[in-house]
């Protein structure tokens, strides 16, 4: 399973190091939730989430003011060397020397955050979930359009960063082209985002390389967007029943999660990109509780029955 290090952790949460001389670039995060270590503190070890960021805030930092110092030194023993993976102190609260003796020795790194204690569990344990969630790279491009994360998926060649560079024209926002990282944060959320190294590119058959973020300003890029819909682009086969009414959803599935998804036959003359945008807020009129496919089929059924009653 892929992991976050403590240097990580650090760095994104602004974390104070009250023992640099620890290697944070060697202690990998695997689970992402916290722990407060409140039972712990009293001699209970059963059942402990030693995996598990620890955070000690007020109340924590509090009980263990009221030890005395052998009770507090054999507390410490037992619980830097159970293998935890850091130990947090919220509140601008400071260790003391004693637990930093013990730190030093089992190779546990303390760090101190000015966050309250409830803040801060809920900022790692967000950061955490999006950075553990499971991740699968597939071919297709990502953009921002209308606020909906349409990703566009199609055989090579067929036009995706063409309809892309048309969408950006027009003012939405590209996430990744070619390649987008797909991560499950949640059973209802999918974000997508670029590899580091082809973020905010574009690559043209006969042009090359565009630098998108360059080309048309910070405004017409973003890192990560959730995937709300899917346009599937292919080739147009005569042969084949097209949906023309959209009366029923079609989905496909990433991570176990199911997508909306469209089927877009593509030939000389359709607009790419009015299409998709189309689709977008189609999108949203549904979100929103408006079905004009379902609307069509009403007023065809009220139709119908008052020319039955004619």
């Amino acid at each position: 399973m892929h992991g976050v290090t403590i240097s990580e952790l650090i760095e994104k949460m602004k974390l104070r190091n009250t023992t640099p001389e620890i290697d944070t670039d060697k202690i990998v995060l695997t689970h992402p939730d916290v722990n407060r270590p409140a039972l712990q503190l009293t001699g209970f070890f059963d059942h402990f989430d030693r995996e598990r960021v620890q955070i000690i805030g007020y109340v924590e930092q509090a009980y263990i003011n009221t030890m005395d110092r052998e009770v507090k030194r054999r507390m410490y023993d037992k619980l830097t060397s159970s293998q935890i993976p850091c130990l947090v102190f919220s509140r601008g609260q400071n260790p003391d020397d004693d637990l930093l003796e013990y730190c030093n020795y089992y190779g546990v790194p303390c760090l101190v955050s000015d966050k309250t204690t409830s803040s801060l569990m809920a900022e790692i344990i967000r950061w955490l979930n999006v950075k553990l969630a499971p991740c699968i790279s597939i071919h297709g491009v990502l953009l921002d359009v209308f606020g909906e994360g349409v990703l566009i998926m199609g055989e090579s060649g067929i036009g995706k960063s063409e309809a892309a560079l048309e969408l950006l024209k027009r003012g939405h926002r590209l996430v990744t082209d070619d390649v987008v990282e797909i991560r499950k944060v949640s059973d209802e959320t999918l974000i997508g985002s670029a590899p580091d190294i082809t973020r905010h590119f574009i690559e043209l058959r006969g042009i090359g390389i565009i630098d998108v973020k360059t080309l048309y300003g910070v405004e017409s890029v973003k890192d990560t967007q959730s995937i709300d819909m899917v346009i599937k682009l292919e080739d147009w086969n005569k042969d084949k029943e097209y949906d023309r009414l959209g009366l029923e959803d079609q989905y496909t599935e990433f991570l176990g999660n199911q997508v909306v998804c469209h089927t877009i036959p593509i030939h000389p003359g359709r607009n790419l990109a009015i299409i998709v945008e189309s689709a977008a807020v189609n999108y949203r009129q549904k979100k929103m509780g408006y079905n004009a496919a379902q609307e069509l089929y009403n007023r065809v059924q009220a139709n119908l029955k008052n020319g039955q009653n004619d």
